[in-house]
């Protein structure tokens, strides 16, 4: 494997003293020096850690880098982003423990992109959204706030999003390639694997394969900061258990119908909010056991009111 040094690339045995190596890009490791060859010791603790549901449904995690300072959740201004993707991956992003910023990647192929970018910033309250064109003079200006020596930029979308097109001209040559997007319009992927980049600054940038998905891994810290707009909602409804489904009194509907919330954002945060609570069960043996037993209990109380006959 290959680690960055103080003094640049270098090569390193992949062992850890017998035990199991389990790293993955953006890990910081101590090494020691042994018969010209440099071996892994230790993996420090990380700070941040982007993880997501396996694709296969299993009930584990998926780290998909480490240490991570600023997530760029990349969002192609055409075809038009789809918001529920953008409000899926800036509570991947918060819940990790990084800073999510929206890059609105080709903004030279569409006249609608400041009216895109506005759709963007209402579905991620909070969130930094700039738009950038890797072919326009000064079209990355906007990305240098984010991209200081000594931080980790990880880059996260969808297949045909323009992350590699944007890695390779932030790097100033083309050490990833890139593919036009199909007719309709979903990605080719091109990255297959993460793989870090040091910047001429002394930033690093990780670059990801297109996610087709974003299974949650998230707790309740993601979903509260990607939904901030609903949760400060919330704590105006009337009763505190309140579902925010049909209950008098919710502020939360009452804000959908006079305006002030998309029925949309709602209807988003109330199917993320059911797919963690399902990841968070399917993980975790207690929570498992609860369900059970509050179904159990409901089915008997079913059957003593006497809608149900044995």
């Amino acid at each position: 494997m290959l680690i960055v040094a103080d003094d640049g690339f270098i090569s390193v045995r992949a062992s850890l003293r017998g035990h199991d190596l389990s790293l993955v890009v953006g890990d910081r490791v101590e090494l020691t020096e042994d018969d010209s060859h440099w071996r892994v010791d230790a993996v420090l603790p990380r700070r941040t850690s982007i993880e997501r549901a396996v694709a296969s449904g299993r009930s584990v995690a998926q780290v998909l880098a480490a240490n991570v300072d600023t997530v760029f959740v990349a969002m192609p201004v055409t075809p038009e982003p789809k918001l529920a993707l953008v409000e899926r991956m800036v509570a991947l992003a918060w819940d990790s423990g990084a800073t999510p910023v929206i890059v609105v990647t080709k903004a030279d192929l569409c006249d609608e992109t400041d009216a895109v970018t506005a759709d963007i910033a209402e579905a991620a309250p909070g969130v930094d959204v700039v738009a950038v064109s890797v072919v326009m003079v000064g079209g990355l200006d906007a990305l240098s706030p984010y991209l200081l020596a000594g931080q980790t930029v990880c880059v996260l979308g969808r297949s045909g999003a323009g992350k590699s097109s944007l890695v390779n001209a932030l790097l100033g040559m083309d050490v990833l390639d890139t593919a036009e997007v199909r007719r309709d319009g979903k990605g080719r992927h091109t990255t297959t694997h993460r793989e870090l980049h040091m910047l001429p600054n002394g930033a690093v940038v990780i670059d990801t394969p297109g996610l087709r998905g974003a299974g949650l891994w998230v707790s309740d810290e993601g979903l509260d900061r990607a939904f901030s707009d609903v949760e400060e909602l919330v704590e105006s409804c009337r009763f505190n258990d309140c579902s925010h489904t049909q209950e008098p009194g919710c502020a939360v509907l009452d804000a959908v119908e006079d305006g002030r919330l998309p029925q949309r954002r709602l209807d988003s945060w109330h199917k993320l909010q059911r797919e963690a609570r399902w990841m968070a069960v399917r993980s975790d043996a207690r929570l498992r056991a609860e369900v059970r037993r509050s179904w159990v209990i409901m089915h008997k109380e079913v059957r003593r009111s006497g809608r149900i006959r044995p």
